[in-house]
């Protein structure tokens, strides 16, 4: 809602103090739907040289994450930790063959069960369930295990931040793309220098249309948009190294509730769940 509410502002501002100056709007109304279609065309096209048809798909689908935000909300941080707190301290208690089960078809789990929107993210769950069970083959040796969670991190890091990238590249391209269509315009105004200065200068008007579009998308909207999907990626990406830090204490051979505390350390201060409520919540899950 906010990035919205930031949008109209922006043009509001923009177009609100240009009309207040005594600015006329004509010349802009008329020359922006085939500036835009040019500069902004000119920057989708680029994109399908500098990507695949998936990173594409996937630039187009990040930006409803703009008026979503992160995905991960307070009380899933709560049921991360009371989820992991429970499958450590099975495996703790009652060993690798306890917890087997669990993490072989989490789907059929009674523990995953209880927090669908956890077991419904496949990257998540299949996180978990891989990582434990490289800890029942015996890879008991925490800095190995935490080298092999670090690597599966940043390559899914890497993959989710592709989109943000891919836009920010097309925010530093629009500039550029405005001052093609700016000197285009010229050409076109060069082509017509007998005519009448009223004239002339309208050509020009409308060729500078162009850098001023050019300009205003790049760090207006698609730039602004750009950081906002990579800021709520770094958010999300939290949820991720929870899961880590959670299991490397356990490695490290801490009972289930320090783990889990270790792990609450990590949770966005905005998003952290008190000690108190996680008490709670891990005592709720206990008597589950």
């Amino acid at each position: 809602m906010f990035s919205i509410i930031g949008l109209v502002a922006v043009l509001g501002i923009i177009f609100g103090i240009f009309l207040a100056e005594g600015g006329s709007f004509e010349v802009i109304a008329e020359a922006a739907p085939m500036e835009f279609a040019m500069i902004f065309g000119a920057a989708v096209a680029a994109q399908l040289v500098a990507n695949d048809l998936p990173g594409l798909m996937k630039m187009g689908g990040s930006v409803p994450l703009v008026m979503s935000g992160p995905k991960w909300k307070k009380g899933d941080y709560q049921d991360l930790l009371a989820l992991l707190f429970q499958l450590t301290k099975l495996m703790k208690t009652k060993g690798v063959v306890a917890i087997e089960p669990h993490i072989e078809k989490p789907e059929e789990s009674a523990i995953f069960q209880k927090y669908p929107k956890i077991l419904k993210d496949h990257h998540v769950t299949a996180f978990i369930c891989d990582t434990m069970r490289m800890m029942t083959m015996n890879l008991d040796d925490p800095h190995q295990v935490e080298d092999a969670m670090e690597k599966q991190l940043e390559k899914h890091h890497h993959e989710t931040l592709h989109p943000a990238h891919a836009m920010q590249n097309m925010a530093d391209a629009l500039p550029a793309l405005g001052i093609v269509a700016a000197v285009l315009g010229i050409v076109k105004t060069m082509g017509s220098i007998n005519e009448p200065p009223e004239v002339l200068g309208l050509m020009i008007g409308k060729a500078l249309v162009g850098t001023f579009l050019g300009v205003l998308l790049a760090y207006g909207i698609v730039g602004p948009l750009s950081a906002r999907i990579s800021a709520i990626i770094e958010t999300d990406a939290q949820f991720y190294k929870i899961i880590r830090d959670v299991l490397v204490a356990h490695l490290h051979g801490n009972a289930a509730q320090v783990s889990v505390e270790i792990g609450r350390g990590s949770v966005p201060s905005e998003l952290q769940p008190t000690f108190t409520q996680l008490e709670e919540a891990l005592s709720a899950a206990a008597e589950a």
